[in-house]
């Protein structure tokens, strides 16, 4: 009963938060007078960014998958682990070291000149499309690349037997696997872009490139225009939601076909222009993805001991924040580790984090300042927008220890809170330290809600480092980029750790 009483008060919460701000802010909006050229012109751009980068986002992460697929070498491991790492890597840091990479002044910039090319520029739709490719590419290549290791090695080697090319190969096997998991990759990563905001804020370049999300900071942060922020919200919204129909629609296809599980050596992995081919693609990626991080280390080194006292109070609020989240999010995420649960959860990637942080502070003005509560309702939407995520790491070993355990529960007749002691919590241990890190490291990264409605004295450090950028203090800014990373990764770590520690799974 008590584990159902916190079921329910988790789920009314949850509701709660996606419904009451969303609500605050079309009551308090006035009569809205319609769509607005730059509205329309949000509205196209978001699209066309958003289809752009997960198309090419999926483009090449088909061969780099491939080659991943067939090489063995050493560090592929960690390669392969490496691209996970741009997922909880913050904006901003991102940010810093594709600039420091393809920048005015930065590494390509400064090659191109010593040749007497025309330099590149980064700000506009190519710089959008730079930055989510960064940060895609490595989840369109696992998601592919688990496709690829799921196709059975003897049909490779039946293939050979029969004499079959590289084209007929291609066409038999892999291409049936790819149109199973292409368009699911492509629509989870549309999804992911249509509200993006912080790499359209820093590297967008006008208002030819605002996308939603960039709107509704525009009108609120600027106007104060409450009606147009609500109903660019709800347009958003009603994107996100159809693009997710779109994904559980075209997901829901035949698995591929079952195997012995045997170590055979693929049969296509011999050929010599193969070989080339998969050198190139891994060595291209490994540069890409590594590059910038590389940049941003380098460059924070001279400066983050010249950080001043404003940075490291930010770094302070930052981790608090992370921390308050983490918590709330899994405080949240144990009592609704169920598959209505994760529905209600998936709220938090439809509905605009600003929306919500904007209607939270319309709900609590009438009691308090609002701006005094900036780092509290921060970390309240970063808990919500965290929960989906949390959600799909807790709820498949959470079912599947009521499933083991459910008979010894009942035949001992283990109360709510002895179960949850003795029982759920140590055998989800390690999922669940996974889950609290990703949390604290999206936390740590995220420049949202925070750029709306923070002063100086409540700043948090991925805002701080933007003001720096925006300021042309660029070695104060790398400092703190690299402290920003150092802290997001430790995060991550450190819960991350602490699961696998004594962990009884």
């Amino acid at each position: 009963m008590a584990s159902r009483a916190f079921s329910i008060v988790a789920a009314l919460t949850v509701a709660g938060l996606a419904i009451g701000p969303v609500t605050a802010v079309i009551l308090r909006a006035e009569a809205f007078s319609g769509f607005r050229p730059a509205d329309w012109q949000a509205l196209w751009f978001t699209l066309l960014q958003a289809t752009l980068s997960a198309g090419l986002s999926v483009m090449f992460a088909i061969p780099l998958a491939r080659a991943l697929a067939r090489r063995q070498f050493i560090g592929r491991g960690l390669l392969v682990a490496l691209l996970g790492a741009p997922f909880i890597l913050p904006v901003i840091v991102a940010v810093l070291g594709l600039l420091a990479v393809f920048g005015q002044s930065g590494l390509i910039n400064r090659v191109l000149a010593s040749f007497g090319v025309p330099e590149v520029q980064i700000y506009g739709l190519h710089g959008v499309l730079l930055a989510h490719v960064f940060f895609n590419l490595p989840l369109a290549t696992r998601l592919i690349l688990q496709g690829w290791l799921a196709i059975p090695t003897e049909q490779f080697r039946l293939a050979a037997t029969l004499g079959m090319g590289r084209g007929a190969m291609w066409r038999a096997i892999e291409l049936p696997m790819l149109r199973r998991i292409v368009p699911g990759a492509f629509a989870v990563i549309f999804v992911i872009c249509l509200s993006s905001f912080a790499v359209a804020l820093t590297l967008g370049g006008g208002p030819r490139a605002t996308t939603l999300e960039l709107a509704i900071y525009q009108s609120m942060r600027f106007d104060f225009d409450l009606a147009r922020a609500a109903v660019l919200g709800l347009v958003q919204l009603a994107l996100a939601l159809t693009a997710g129909l779109i994904a559980l629609q075209v997901t829901s296809l035949p698995v591929a076909a079952k195997g012995l599980d045997r170590q055979v050596p693929r049969w296509d992995r011999t050929d010599r222009r193969a070989i080339c081919t998969d050198i190139v693609w891994i060595g291209l990626a490994a540069l890409f993805l590594l590059m910038p991080l590389l940049m941003v280390t380098l460059n924070g080194l001279a400066g983050i001991t010249n950080l001043g006292a404003s940075v490291w109070q930010a770094a302070g609020h930052s981790v608090l924040v992370a921390l308050g989240s983490t918590a709330l999010c899994l405080l949240w995420a144990l009592p609704l580790t169920t598959r209505w649960g994760e529905w209600l959860g998936l709220a938090g990637i439809a509905l605009s984090p600003l929306v919500l942080g904007i209607g939270l502070f319309l709900i609590v003005r009438p009691f308090a300042n609002p701006f005094e509560l900036a780092l509290y309702v921060t970390a309240t939407v970063n808990a919500f927008v965290s929960l989906p995520f949390v959600l799909r790491i807790l709820r498949p070993e959470a079912e599947a220890i009521r499933a083991d355990y459910a008979r010894l529960r009942d035949a001992l007749g283990l109360s709510g809170w002895v179960w949850l002691r003795w029982v759920f919590l140590p055998r989800l241990k390690r999922p669940l330290g996974f889950a609290a890190g990703l949390t604290a490291a999206l936390s740590m990264g995220d420049l949202g809600v925070i750029a709306l409605f923070a002063d100086p004295d409540r700043a948090t450090l991925p805002l701080k480092v933007y003001q720096l950028m925006g300021a042309y203090r660029m070695d104060q800014a790398a400092g703190g980029a690299l402290l920003l990373l150092i802290l997001s990764l430790g995060l991550f770590w450190m819960f991350d750790r602490g699961g696998r520690v004594g962990s009884a799974t």
